[in-house]
């Protein structure tokens, strides 16, 4: 009974979203993030769904929230809609798999963007930030900005997303280098804002003396510098990943965020739009299935020019 409970209030989350006045000529395509309160995931919605929309498709738009057997669930009613395509920011890098199994065997293409999974050959395509790439450029910001030396602290995403451990080691092969900055802690907050302020509250305490906070991602970077502001610690660094609007008017305002690393959200998320009507409209994909797209450091030389995870000229 549950589970059939489940399975009409997802759906019905589904038709709330969908969008009856786009022309359905083409059919239904499905995109599934995790929760829109995360704006860099809204945006990835928002972006997917306007490119849908210039290409002729309905939409269907909802959030996993992480949640794997809500993941599941949602990929299950877009195999029972009928969806073309499946665009997806899946909840985990190996419970991911067999939900998108099941959808190849139904006839229903995925693209994946922002996260891999741990399976080549299921998803026509899965492109991703180069997230190596951009952690080293944020952890040279973050090492020119304490001068080299001193305590830091990491702020960790959650531990079932690959993206989460790639960023810290690019964050660290580059510290490393540097013998004169020691990590005194490292704490997982799951991406989230809320947990990110409670984490930084405690390590603070353990370690008054600190002078920055590396972040996993952006909504972290809030959390951490909400906590360093109620403690009146207005000269501890902060460098975040992500590029969300929120963290750029921080960096123009001069607060404890100086610097994120901007992943292009919107622009992967409209990418794989296009590749999924172009596999639609010839049975074949439109490049290699793993796709790397660069990061871009944002610093108060660029960060006017960033709006909704877009760098503008």
């Amino acid at each position: 009974m549950k589970k059939t409970l489940l399975k009409t209030a997802l759906v019905a989350s589904l038709i709330a979203v969908s969008s009856p006045m786009y022309a359905a000529d083409n059919g239904l395509i499905a995109i599934i993030t995790p929760s829109h309160d995360n704006p860099f995931f809204k945006a990835e919605a928002d972006g997917a769904a306007a490119k849908a929309k210039e290409l002729g498709y309905t939409t269907l738009v909802a959030s996993h929230d992480d949640d794997v057997n809500k993941q599941n669930q949602l990929i299950e009613t877009a195999i029972a809609r009928k969806a073309k395509a499946i665009i997806l920011d899946n909840a985990g890098a190996d419970a991911t798999v067999g939900p998108l199994e099941k959808a190849k065997a139904a006839g229903v293409p995925s693209f994946l963007i922002d996260r891999e999974i741990n399976k080549s050959g299921i998803a026509v395509a899965q492109i991703v930030s180069n997230n190596y790439q951009g952690a080293q450029l944020g952890a040279e910001k973050f090492v020119k900005l304490l001068g080299g030396k001193g305590k830091y602290v990491e702020l960790l995403g959650r531990q079932s997303d690959t993206n989460a451990h790639v960023r810290s080691q690019g964050y660290h092969d580059v510290i490393n280098d540097y013998p004169d900055m020691k990590m005194v802690a490292q704490q997982t907050a799951n991406w989230s804002q809320t947990e990110a302020f409670t984490r930084m509250e405690s390590m603070l305490q353990s370690n008054p003396d600190i002078v920055g906070v590396i972040s996993g991602n952006d909504t972290m970077a809030l959390g951490a510098e909400a906590a360093l502001k109620a403690a009146g610690k207005h000269n501890i660094i902060v460098v975040g990943f992500d590029g969300s609007d929120y963290v750029r008017d921080s960096i123009l305002k001069k607060s404890n965020i100086k610097a994120t690393v901007l992943q292009p959200g919107w622009e992967q998320a409209q990418m794989a739009v296009v590749q999924a009507d172009h596999f639609l409209k010839t049975g074949k994909p439109m490049t290699q299935e793993k796709q790397l797209m660069d990061c871009v450091l944002i610093d108060e030389t660029n960060a006017p020019k960033l709006n909704t995870f877009k760098l503008g000229k």
